[in-house]
């Protein structure tokens, strides 16, 4: 098989999956999407060469249009189109979640600082004030107080870019210091983490401490819906733990990194991932 792995810089994570799939005698081409070209019609050397293409862009915008792309002359692409504009759009991630009936925190969104007040007002103290689009934890804020949240909505109203007036406003998850995240395919749990912080933000990008988690039965169950209201496919699926004992699910990602996951696991990450791709060449070549 051909595979292409699209990408802005390879970093740990794609070292994992291009060591994976040459060690297992595939063709691997490295499609740097910033020297592409994105014909509308016909798929230019070496994109046309791939029969499956792993999309690792890390700019959201280029991932978007790229896996649109590819979509269109036919060649397989993870993550397709429509579950990346999903998966990179917090307020559409949650109203799919949300649609499909998968327990999420409360979550609003204003366009102006006024209503944006407003719903910051009615959630109470403290409540999160996230990007519409973003990872890492980047530009997320606690808003403990209305002097706090008068300040960061002002601020965020004098930016440039249309997404910083779009203000996404969740209720806060009073969650034991940690959060889980779970790497799954089409559904079905490679392997999970949770990753644990002083600080509210556990990201593993924000120095979080990890550590296994094996998915019980309501994790499994929450993570298939979850999958599956934003149209499957290889995805990390980031949990909370709620008071009551259950789970609720704040995101879906659809460039997932796997690097502090497979250090964490005895699970080998990479060769699971290798596997579920390998099977959707397979299908492909077989419809």
């Amino acid at each position: 098989m051909t595979i292409g792995v699209l990408y802005s810089r390879i970093r740990h994570d794609e070292k994992l999956l291009l060591n994976e799939l040459r060690d297992r005698d595939h063709d691997v081409v490295k499609l740097d999407v910033r020297s592409l070209r994105f014909d509308v019609e016909t798929p230019e050397p070496p994109l046309s060469e791939c029969d499956l293409v792993v999309d690792r862009c890390l700019a959201t915008s280029r991932s978007i249009y790229a896996s649109r792309f590819i979509d269109s002359y036919g060649i397989p692409v993870v993550n397709g189109p429509e579950t990346a504009a999903v998966c990179a759009d917090k307020a559409k991630n949650s109203l799919a979640l949300a649609e499909a009936g998968v327990p999420t925190p409360r979550t609003e969104v204003a366009f102006t600082k006024e209503s944006a007040l407003e719903i910051i007002e009615s959630f109470g103290y403290p409540c999160v004030l996230k990007p519409v689009v973003g990872s890492w934890g980047r530009l997320m804020a606690k808003i403990d107080s209305r002097s706090a949240a008068e300040a960061i909505l002002e601020h965020k109203a004098t930016l440039g870019h249309y997404e910083h007036k779009v203000f996404y406003i969740q209720e806060f998850v009073a969650k034991p210091d940690r959060d889980v995240r779970v790497l799954a395919t089409d559904g079905e749990p490679i392997a999970g983490m949770v990753r644990s912080s002083d600080h509210w933000l556990t990201n593993a990008a924000q120095g979080a401490e990890t550590a296994t988690f094996e998915p019980d039965e309501r994790a499994r169950e929450l993570v298939a819906a979850a999958s599956d209201a934003v149209g499957g496919g290889l995805l990390g699926i980031d949990l909370m733990e709620t008071a009551d004992g259950d789970y609720t699910v704040h995101e879906v990602n659809h460039t997932v990194e796997f690097k502090a996951l497979a250090e964490t696991t005895d699970v080998d990450v990479p060769a699971r991932v290798v596997d579920w791709l390998e099977q959707q060449v397979t299908a492909e070549v077989i419809a």
